[in-house]
């Protein structure tokens, strides 16, 4: 093993285990600014951590499975995140779930998407794809998102929320969709989803190691270890910082819901990267499997989860997306289907969904 990937190998072991150590003496408590700060960059460790480790399981386990092994593993801290800060939120925190699941399809569909895209182009000339696969996925990422976020605002229940049976009938089929998809993915056509091959890409090396090899079983075995640690770690600072995440965005002047792209860009940054370096290595496949996993995870588990939460929440719970985020989200389908389609990409058809991510962010900021 290399220095490089002992350093790695090393700070990725510690972190989980100064997490852990740094969420007893803080939690329940009400922290400085300069304490806060360091609380955060431990919390961003840990998620950075947590997905490594999301990482080395997954290539022991292969492909198709570890891009799913990935995207649950970012979903777990996903709506540990959402839950934490509605529970400490109030009503305020009315949005948060929709705000943060929106977050996360438009940074996967446009921004992962995109950069993938666009680094795979400009480096192979196309990025090449399976478009049997893609689509699948992208058509049921469309479905979720339509099911979860656009129908509540236009149920005949005032304002964009659900009634308890609407919610558990989005919940139920949420978890269903998700759950066909998984069935698709990795038993029925999972050659549908794995890298096509181009006759120019040498031996897999999915960790970039120089190794063909995935890890060993004690390896992947010590990596699921510190992934719960990492998680447990991240579920607990969330909730220690979050007070410090939403006074943040307040002192900035953007409104409140942008507290959940903050969350979204925390959780997908390490998925951002790890979907560009497959896209370099000419695998663009595998990256598109993290992207839309990840949004059909955001959308698949997070609101089921939210819909049993809020049993115990107190305030409404508002999913249905605002007139100009469901403009946003139409131009993101058609983009994504008239990218999906013909099976490889031009470096132009990456930088249409960047600017899409970038119109997102702007407006979530300047509404």
């Amino acid at each position: 093993m290399s220095e490089t990937m002992q350093s790695r190998f090393t700070w990725t072991t510690v972190v989980p285990v100064v997490a852990l150590a740094v969420l007893v003496p803080t939690w329940g408590r009400y922290l400085p600014v300069a304490l806060s700060v360091v609380v955060g960059i431990v919390l961003i460790g840990a998620v950075l951590a947590a997905v490594h480790h999301a990482e080395v399981v997954a290539h022991r386990v292969g492909e198709p499975f570890g891009s799913l092994v990935l995207a649950v593993a970012v979903t777990v801290i996903e709506v540990a995140l959402i839950v934490t800060l509605m529970v400490s939120g109030g009503d305020d925190t009315s949005t948060l779930a929709r705000d943060t699941v929106f977050a996360a399809v438009m940074i996967t569909v446009n921004g992962i998407v995109g950069l993938a895209l666009v680094v795979g182009a400009l480096k192979h000339h196309l990025a090449t794809f399976n478009p049997e696969g893609t689509g699948s996925a992208l058509a049921t990422v469309i479905a979720l998102a339509g099911v979860a976020l656009v129908l509540p605002r236009f149920t005949a229940e005032s304002g964009p929320t659900f009634t308890s049976s609407q919610l558990a009938f989005a919940a139920v089929a949420s978890i269903t969709l998700y759950g066909m998809f998984v069935f698709t993915q990795t038993v029925r056509h999972r050659d549908f989803f794995l890298p096509v091959p181009t006759g120019k890409r040498g031996p897999r090396d999915d960790d970039g190691d120089g190794h063909a090899d995935p890890p060993s079983g004690r390896a992947a075995w010590t990596s699921l270890g510190l992934l719960l640690v990492a998680l447990v770690a991240v579920v607990g600072l969330a909730k220690v910082c979050s007070p410090a995440i939403e006074d943040g965005v307040a002192a900035v002047g953007f409104p409140h819901a942008f507290v959940g792209v903050v969350i979204a860009l925390t959780v997908l940054l390490p998925e951002s990267i790890a979907a560009a370096r497959a896209a370099a290595r000419d695998n663009v496949q595998t990256s598109l499997n993290l992207a839309y996993g990840s949004a059909m995870a955001s959308i698949g588990l997070t609101i089921p989860a939210i819909a049993i939460a809020s049993i115990w929440l107190d305030g409404p719970l508002d999913l249905g997306l605002e007139p100009m985020q469901i403009v946003l989200l139409m131009l993101s389908v058609v983009v994504s289907v008239l990218t999906v389609v013909p099976g490889r990409a031009k470096p132009l058809n990456g930088g249409v969904h960047l600017v899409l991510l970038a119109a997102y962010l702007f407006l979530a900021a300047n509404p």
